[in-house]
């Protein structure tokens, strides 16, 4: 017997708590039935991946031409894409409002997009040219960071939004050290760690804050994300460093906060990437104090054991998320 789609048992679920009439749950059964496949998510895709290829496109064509064209032709032209998506956007947009507003077609969301990139092309490249800021893109990248921080907020844009985290980003690690960010030097420049943490923290303390006003709460996965992943990485980063020590709190601190929130929100990808990063922290925090051990002829052993312990690892983080995932199905009950 073929065991009912999770969609019908939810909306069993919400008919026996009468959040649906008999005629509501017929009628999304009927429609379900027909298997009706919704191309929208492709398209929509396709139309991210196109403004990617034309924004990327013009580089190409300004590198490959630029003796023939001329910088101020280039500049005047891009400026002029902007003010024309930035026009269609602002006249087809609700306004700002601290809830979620959306357009009534959804492309429009992609023309903000096209601006916004447009926008950074312009001031990097008027940086390049003009040397406004001297040879430091630092400035760049936060007048970058603020103008997508304004789109996103005006326009209710989610990847703007996440342009300008980072963009700040950016902004911190070029301005501590140049060209850090290129050269991956999160692992060997603790200041660079430092920054990081702050980053990460400072993006939590104004999503909580958010939240608690109800300012765009809509944003929040996009805050937790970015600070799950910066967070994480800059933990292991100082544990690997010589003032390794310090981080143990923020570790414990970073798994204890991110527990709670994951279960808060029922969010299965920030749970699990909390497993990740605390489980790769524990191991490395492990390494360290088994460094100050002389094991001696107990190293043949803990080789031996070592592929049993990956793999109950491997077994535990499955189990783990498999029970998270049931308590989320669970709270529609």
């Amino acid at each position: 017997m073929e065991k009912p789609h999770f969609s019908e048992i939810l909306l069993q679920k919400l008919h026996q708590k009468e959040f649906l009439n008999d005629e509501d749950l017929e009628k999304i059964t009927i429609y379900q039935n027909k298997g009706i496949f919704s191309l929208r998510s492709e398209l929509l895709l396709m139309i991210y991946f196109s403004i990617i290829l034309f924004t990327s496109g013009i580089g190409v064509i300004v590198y490959n031409n630029i003796d023939s064209i001329g910088h101020l032709a280039i500049l005047s032209a891009n400026f002029i894409l902007m003010l024309v998506c930035f026009y269609f956007s602002f006249k087809k947009a609700k306004g700002y409002s601290n809830d979620e507003v959306v357009f009534e077609n959804p492309l429009f969301d992609y023309l903000v997009l096209t601006g916004s990139l447009l926008a950074c092309i312009f001031l990097g490249y008027i940086n390049f040219q003009y040397q406004i800021f001297d040879d430091s893109y630092a400035y760049v990248s936060l007048i970058s960071a603020l103008l997508c921080f304004a789109v996103a907020y005006y326009f209710d844009n989610r990847i703007v939004l996440s342009m300008a985290i980072t963009s700040l980003a950016a902004f911190i690690g070029i301005s501590i050290t140049p060209k850090s960010i290129f050269q991956n030097e999160v692992y060997s420049n603790l200041q660079l760690t430092y920054s990081g943490l702050v980053l990460g923290i400072g993006l939590l303390v104004w999503m909580e804050y958010s939240l608690i006003n109800k300012i765009k709460i809509h944003f929040h996965f996009v805050y937790t994300t970015f600070a799950l992943h910066l967070l994480g990485v800059c933990i292991i980063a100082g544990l690997l460093s010589e003032q390794w020590y310090i981080f143990i709190p923020i570790l414990l601190g970073f798994v204890y906060y991110f527990y709670r929130f994951s279960y808060r929100v029922l969010a299965t990808s920030i749970f699990a990437f909390m497993l990740l990063y605390g489980y790769f922290g524990i191991n490395v925090l492990g390494g360290k104090i088994l460094s100050f051990i002389d094991f001696g002829p107990f190293y043949e052993l803990l080789i031996m054991v070592s592929p049993f312990y990956v793999v109950a690892s491997i077994y535990l983080f499955i189990r783990l998320v498999k029970q998270f995932n049931a308590k989320k199905n669970a709270s529609v009950q």
